[in-house]
């Protein structure tokens, strides 16, 4: 438990550097791009020159980048993320009302993803080389080829345009005033295909790695002993080849969070779910710099935080993990 934790304190640290590369970066990327906020309003709601000095004055555009970032990293210290002058807002009301709708989505999909797709893997790798090897190999490849947004698209066409069976889009029915288990039903039930859209594409990635673990393991010496001792070949699949094939597969778990988030705002952008991929799109469209910076900073986040998890668990399934380095 101690090199655990000491595993954990020395991420933590190396966590705020990382963030503040992220925060840095982003915003003088953001800084380097053509237009702003005021540009994005007078365009939509029109105005004269008087209106748009105003506007720059009244949202700190008038001052010099470095001024604006160092106000940006004194006000983060203090946990205020800023005003969004899209919703009119603070940014972190904005950013907690969409957060939960991403979690669900991105949590939901990778859980399918991770435990059908490592289920499948084993399935496929208990027998390198067979018939359902072979089928399930190459209907993995087909999937994981697939763009993730073409593969909305067909899942809205034939479910819910041709067939009519699941919601369009949306995350619940709109003014449908329904509470506690109904509403979770509503809920899932909005969100059967963007979590298939979204897990599929990752269920052929995990499950390609755990056949391709399995074929590894089985060439090792106490796989080989165990057969030699006439242990079932469930038992030998199971407790020996999977177990040890699924290490790779959590690591893997930590780096496609980023993936998975970034995919996120294709998937809630076709089906319209409010999230953070939304609320992104929303604010590119509006310059709205402080507000994609606040979604940037929660998302770069979230991914420190899962992949901290990831290291933990590794950490739990393998003692040699961590070892050296806290040591």
């Amino acid at each position: 438990m101690t090199r655990t934790l000491r595993l954990v304190r020395r991420r933590l640290v190396g966590s705020v550097f990382v963030l503040l590369i992220v925060v840095v970066g982003s915003f003088l990327m953001l800084q380097a791009a053509p237009g702003d906020a005021v540009d994005a309003y007078v365009v939509s709601m029109g105005g004269d020159a008087g209106l748009v000095e105003s506007l720059r004055h009244a949202w700190g555009l008038d001052q010099s980048a470095w001024t604006r970032l160092a106000n940006y990293l004194w006000a983060l210290l203090h946990l205020d993320l800023g005003w969004s002058v899209t919703f009119s807002r603070p940014i972190r009301d904005v950013v907690l009302e969409r957060l939960p709708n991403t979690l669900l989505l991105m949590g939901s999909a990778t859980a399918l993803s991770f435990f059908l797709g490592s289920a499948l893997g084993i399935v496929a790798g208990a027998r390198p080389g067979s018939l359902r090897d072979r089928l399930l190999s190459t209907g993995s490849l087909a999937l994981y080829a697939v763009p993730s947004f073409w593969l909305a698209l067909v899942l809205v066409i034939v479910f819910a345009v041709d067939l009519r069976w699941l919601p369009i889009a949306g995350i619940e029915t709109i003014a449908s005033s329904k509470t506690g288990l109904a509403r979770v039903t509503d809920i899932a039930w909005h969100l059967v295909l963007p979590i298939s859209a979204l897990g599929f594409i990752y269920l052929a990635l995990y499950l390609r790695m755990m056949r391709a673990g399995m074929a590894e393991v089985w060439r090792q010496d106490f796989v080989l002993a165990a057969r030699a001792r006439g242990l079932p070949r469930r038992r030998i699949v199971l407790a020996h080849v999977a177990r040890n094939a699924l290490l790779p597969l959590v690591t893997m778990l930590g780096l496609q969070s980023a993936q998975m988030l970034g995919g996120s705002v294709v998937i809630e952008s076709v089906f319209s779910v409010p999230g953070l991929g939304r609320l992104a799109q929303e604010a590119v469209a509006g310059r709205d710099t402080p507000l994609l910076l606040g979604i940037i900073l929660v998302s770069a986040v979230t991914v420190v935080l899962i992949n901290l998890a990831v290291d933990i668990a590794y950490a739990l399934l393998d003692p040699r993990v961590g070892a050296g380095e806290v040591a």
